[in-house]
């Protein structure tokens, strides 16, 4: 490539809301079942059927705005959107135009929410990525393309499907990621909606465009569909960038259209020229009255719950947890909720965090289980770590215990300690430990003497040995330190 250009890339995030029934009609919202089991007149677009507003969609849609910072038209209303598909047999969707629930707002990219190759390099740490607004519609039935045919499910039309329209303000495949992720974490952590891509619980399209430094314009908008994940948005992203550059270089025109991602090829191919939004001739829904929400809006406003990045903020100022780790706690609202519980009336709080980070989450992870599943109550896993904090316990025998505990939830901790013998050595016994290994390893104790902290944990290790793990590491740690350099 002959010289630099600059990809704008937008997304169109659609996420199902996390409502009992559907978006017009009484019909019950839910995954997996029988193939169009879940459908009524208003579902399948029959004549004379009339739409019915689903109120808590509505108040899902203003909690998202409040926890993204939008604002909200006094008067919103409903519109057509008029197009032909056959999972949409009424030939409109029912949607929302000029007047939207949320206006503007953003989303923060948090630092975890990059890919893990790319977290030690973010170009732009604590970005926001502007929003253009956030409107409500009804989702489509699903179609399902086989080799010589097609087939429709209806269970999912009707849906309330919540579509988040960024600025075209993202400036790589790595932000394309963090955004996704981080929206994603808003949204479970406000219950708005569980989020699952595996699901179509959350879909996205992506718009996007290059152009060359000198050129204040944005280039020709290509939207991209058929992203199944993350990962694939990424990949996706990454081979447009480059497609849309080789044309620029080679004088190929770029014309505003509308690209297919096939996964497995690597490669986007062409579906249409992109319609604008006159070519959808949308017009208010006339069984549909316009909604004040006022009232609404400061009614849910108590709802909207403390954000990830404002958890962290608290877990390093309460807690005195590094940032990162606080990040880390924060991911999930679970094990935010788990730790807050463990931490809650300990003494050292830090040393809570780091036996979950280190410990609970690396044998969860061996188990192929997630937080929520975790056998260890909380309260027990605080007692543990207090009895290794006050010497009752080394951290080996701690992990012991806590390996019998996982198994046996319902044990007490200090039990499982007694009955495997794991009580505090004598005090006169330690120091005598600690005087054998100074006398046996007189070479290693000059070095310690001098400095060198490898030596003192050898020295350490050497009285753990002849105590035969019954000593608390650091006792005998702070008895070396006081003979060999107080």
């Amino acid at each position: 490539m002959s010289k630099t250009y600059i990809p704008s890339i937008g997304l169109e995030v659609h996420v199902q809301l996390k409502t009992q029934s559907k978006m017009f009609c009484a019909c019950p919202v839910a995954f997996g079942e029988e193939t169009n089991s879940l459908a009524c007149p208003v579902c399948l677009g029959l004549p004379g059927a009339l739409p019915v507003l689903n109120e808590g969609a509505i108040r899902l849609t203003l909690r998202t705005g409040l926890m993204l910072g939008c604002s909200t038209p006094p008067v919103v209303k409903w519109d057509r959107k008029n197009y032909f598909y056959p999972d949409m047999p009424k030939d409109y969707q029912i949607s929302q135009f000029d007047l939207p629930l949320c206006l503007d707002g953003g989303v923060p990219l948090y630092d975890l929410a990059y890919p893990k190759d790319a977290q030690k390099t973010i170009a732009r740490p604590g970005k926001v990525v502007p929003l253009t607004r956030i409107h409500l519609e009804e989702d489509v039935a699903k179609s399902t393309h086989h080799a010589t045919f097609s087939t429709i499910d209806f269970n999912r039309a009707g849906t309330p499907l919540m579509e988040i329209v960024s600025e075209p303000e993202i400036d790589s495949a790595e932000e394309a990621v963090a955004y996704l992720n981080s929206l994603r974490q808003i949204l479970v952590y406000g219950g708005v909606s569980d989020a699952d891509m595996e699901k179509g619980q959350m879909r996205c399209d992506v718009n996007i465009s290059v152009r060359p430094p000198e050129q204040k314009q944005l280039g020709a908008k290509i939207e991209l569909k058929n992203l199944n994940s993350v990962s694939a948005v990424r990949r996706a992203i990454r081979y447009e960038i480059e497609r849309q550059i080789d044309c620029l270089e080679t004088g190929e025109p770029l014309i505003q259209s509308t690209r297919r991602w096939d996964d497995d090829a690597g490669i986007t191919t062409q579906m249409r020229t992109k319609e604008d939004a006159h070519d959808y001739r949308y017009f208010p829904d006339p069984d549909l009255m316009p909604v004040l929400t006022g009232t609404m809006l400061e009614e849910v406003r108590p709802w909207v719950p403390e954000l990830p990045h404002e958890k962290v903020e608290r877990f390093v100022r309460d807690y005195g947890v590094t940032p990162y780790d606080a990040s880390v706690l924060s991911s999930e609202q679970v094990l935010a909720d788990y730790f807050e519980k463990a931490a809650a009336g300990a003494t050292t709080p830090k040393k809570i965090a780091n036996w979950i980070l280190n410990n609970l989450l690396a044998v969860l992870n061996e188990q192929q289980l997630g937080i929520a599943d975790c056998p260890v109550a909380p309260e027990k896993l605080r007692a543990l770590v207090e009895l290794q904090e006050s010497g009752q316990i080394s951290n080996l025998q701690a992990r012991e215990v806590f390996a019998d505990l996982f198994v046996s939830p319902d044990q007490d901790p200090a039990r499982i300690a007694q009955a495997k013998g794991f009580e505090p050595a004598d005090t006169g016994a330690v120091e005598a430990f600690v005087d054998q290994a100074i006398a046996q390893n007189p070479a290693q104790v000059e070095e310690a003497r001098g400095g060198n902290d490898k030596m003192l944990n050898f020295l350490t290790g050497q009285v753990m040995k002849l105590s035969k793990g019954k000593a608390n590491p650091k006792t005998v740690s702070e008895l070396l330190h006081a003979r060999l350099r107080g």
